[in-house]
């Protein structure tokens, strides 16, 4: 019998408790590959979720990215110490150093410090050729190699661009001929255009409890996100791609992608994370590592708006697990269904978020201050002895979402850099933040949900 068989009604309660409308669970365990479907594709058609139902990754996506860049290291075209100018000879931002220094490693690992500003690149097969070619004045959130700041399209951008240049082919053409063709991954698409409408599911937003899920106004992410985050595929061929990781660079047909050192420093170069407890405590090359009570757990997680992609693979057990949604992207669903599984196969669960040390007397004027990026503020006030954090809303969000244009959430000390932001209401899950960097007794840097905020001057 398959090991969910008997948690199939139990998931489905997990996921109408979080009025998901539909999602494709799938275990792959010493060789078996078990499916579960559930809910509809979209709530204005009632067509449901099947297990081939295609689902966008959002930033699932670099882990497929990352692979085909490994896989032109293997082949001598490209090295992963080698500065971007030896392969984009014009390649500059604001820093002369990091122009000429910043290499594809750093950009796999989000430590190239960069910020994210590309302007409008358009939608055309040119995209990335236009992002490399429109941060002349990009400046950097933060020393080139000095601390992990995730990094949502232009990173992984200026890798497709590499690729580009060595392959002589669009990114997605390189996707499709290198990584999911061979593979046997039929269903999995890096062009939103390749995709059979008939097949895929559709976003929803939850605005209310009582409301619901409504289909998202944003079906798809800009193409700027492409290498990044633009890759749809389904649970089948996620699960795939997992089994190239736990099986040293070969597919499930036996195809070899990369070699098996590709594999290895993909999962061992690693850089800390400062925020350990949302996603991970290391990053490594297209993926995210965490430490699940002694088992080391290889990952990436996916947003897109309304969408949701979530692998986990656990070498030790030969065991991955996905789950691809159109809801909501709550991390408590996540965690709920994940923990059923594992707990049912007799391996580690997820460790809970560690508990606020509310006795903990921190200086307030080590934390307070303005830490800000283009299109994102956060301002950490000191009010009634304890700490808060509130973030300027974009007003584009807050009207889709009918919230207020300024979330404020109290920060509880785990120690003196790391917090728990308790959610304001049941839509919300518990959030984690990192306060650190300190210099001339204050913080420099403010980092949550992977990424990097600089204090301002």
């Amino acid at each position: 019998m398959s090991p969910l068989a008997e948690l199939e009604s139990r998931i489905g309660l997990i996921l109408d408790r979080y009025q998901t409308p539909g999602a494709v669970i799938g275990v792959l365990h010493r060789g078996e590959v078990t499916e579960l479907a559930y809910g509809v594709k979209d709530i204005s058609t009632g067509k449901p979720v099947k297990s081939d139902t295609v689902f966008q990754c959002g930033s699932l996506t670099k882990s497929w990215t990352a692979l085909a860049f490994l896989q032109l290291v293997d082949e001598g075209k490209a090295a992963l110490d080698e500065p971007v100018r030896s392969y984009l000879p014009r390649f500059q931002v604001a820093d002369p150093a990091v122009s000429a220094q910043v290499t594809p490693r750093q950009l796999l690992d989000h430590t190239s410090g960069i910020e994210e500003s590309y302007g409008d690149p358009g939608e055309d097969d040119d995209v990335y050729e236009r992002m490399v070619a429109a941060i002349l004045d990009a400046p950097q959130v933060s020393p080139l190699g000095s601390v992990h700041g995730y990094s949502a399209a232009l990173g992984y951008a200026i890798l497709a661009r590499i690729m580009e240049v060595i392959d002589g082919r669009p990114w997605h053409l390189i996707m499709t001929d290198r990584i999911f063709t061979p593979m046997g991954a039929t269903s999995t698409h890096a062009w939103r255009e390749e995709v059979d409408p008939a097949r895929a599911a559709r976003g929803h937003l939850i605005r209310s409890l009582e409301e619901g899920p409504i289909p998202t106004p944003v079906d798809d992410l800009p193409r700027a996100f492409g290498a990044g985050g633009g890759i749809t595929s389904t649970a089948s061929d996620v699960l795939a791609l997992a089994h190239v990781y736990l099986h040293a660079g070969l597919a499930p047909n036996g195809h070899r992608l990369v070699s098996p050192a590709a594999i290895r420093e993909m999962m061992t170069s690693r850089v800390p994370i400062p925020d350990p407890y949302t996603l991970g405590t290391e990053w490594a090359l297209g993926l995210v590592v965490d430490n699940w009570h002694g088992h080391t757990v290889y990952g990436h997680d996916g947003s897109t708006i309304g969408q949701n992609a979530r692998v986990r693979i656990l070498p030790d057990d030969e065991l991955a697990l996905v789950l691809l949604s159109n809801g909501d992207p709550r991390e408590g669903r996540h965690s709920e269904i994940f923990n059923l599984i594992l707990a049912q196969l007799g391996t580690v669960t997820i460790p809970p978020l560690p508990i606020p040390d509310l006795a903990l007397t921190l200086d307030p004027a080590r934390y307070i201050g303005v830490y800000e990026r283009p299109g994102t503020r956060f301002e950490v006030t000191c009010e009634h002895g304890g700490l808060q954090v509130h973030l300027d809303v974009d007003p584009m969000q807050a009207a889709i979402m009918g919230t207020s244009d300024r979330i404020t959430r109290d920060l509880l000390p785990v120690d003196d850099t790391h917090f728990l932001l308790p959610p304001n209401t049941p839509l919300e899950d518990m959030q984690t933040a990192a306060i650190f960097g300190f210099r001339d007794g204050r913080a420099r840097y403010l980092h949550t949900n992977a990424r990097l905020h600089p204090r301002e001057s």
